[in-house]
């Protein structure tokens, strides 16, 4: 949603925003896109309360601080962190990985809590800053350092994110950040996307789900670079 964000509309003729207004719209559509995702999701029994418990909470820590501090940020650098974080998570989705765990049930997941909560406190705070609560970071690092059962990584990294957004949202929105006419037109639109996907996905090889998010991540993270580097 951000480079969608800072690039269809001048290409369409539409005016054209700055990183700081771009990532205080997204974290409001990250809101309700988790939060209409989840739902899917949890129907589908790929969410880990547990998870939610550990690093939701640390996310939501985390995004709040960044949101907040983001305001006496400049948007040059918030661009640049998103890339390089884009970039890194990229990366990272490309290292082959053998699935283990596939059918295992969320409630009986096993994986080491302390780095989970490290992991994502860390997340949370450069997510709050770039207004993406960290969903593209999460999925990587969940994967390959937690090594969680993909479906069970998508469904309850929307968890994880929907707290993080909720505060996020909220530092935002007390500092003055967010554009709500486009905000709303986000969400409008958000809502049903998000279901669509969710039920979607599920009927997906993990494979390709992990193809499809790397791909993306990717092409996100370079054209980033490109803005920062050129300035175009």
């Amino acid at each position: 949603m951000i480079p969608l964000l800072l690039y269809v509309p001048p290409l369409l003729g539409v005016g054209q925003l700055d990183m700081k207004a771009v990532a205080a719209i997204s974290m409001v559509q990250v809101l309700s896109a988790s939060l209409s995702g989840l739902i899917v999701h949890h129907k589908n029994r790929f969410v880990s309360k547990s998870l939610l418990l550990y690093m939701g909470i640390s996310n939501a820590i985390g995004n709040l601080a960044g949101s907040i501090f983001s305001k006496h940020t400049k948007s040059d650098l918030l661009l640049a962190i998103f890339a390089t974080m884009a970039v890194i998570a990229a990366v990272v989705m490309f290292i082959p990985k053998r699935e283990q765990g596939e059918n295992i049930s969320p409630d009986e997941l096993m994986y080491n809590k302390p780095l989970s909560i490290f992991i994502s406190l860390s997340i949370g705070s450069f997510g709050g800053m770039v207004g993406a609560p960290g969903a593209f970071i999460y999925i990587p690092a969940m994967l390959y350092l937690l090594n969680i059962p993909t479906r069970i990584v998508i469904g309850s990294t929307l968890g994880i994110v929907l707290m993080g957004a909720i505060t996020g949202t909220i530092g935002k929105m007390t500092t003055g950040q967010i554009i709500w006419p486009y905000a709303i037109a986000l969400v409008t639109g958000t809502v049903p996307g998000a279901q669509i996907g969710g039920n979607i996905s599920k009927n997906v090889n993990t494979k390709y789900l992990r193809l499809a998010i790397a791909v993306i991540i990717a092409v996100t993270g370079v054209r980033m670079w490109y803005q920062v580097m050129t300035g175009n």
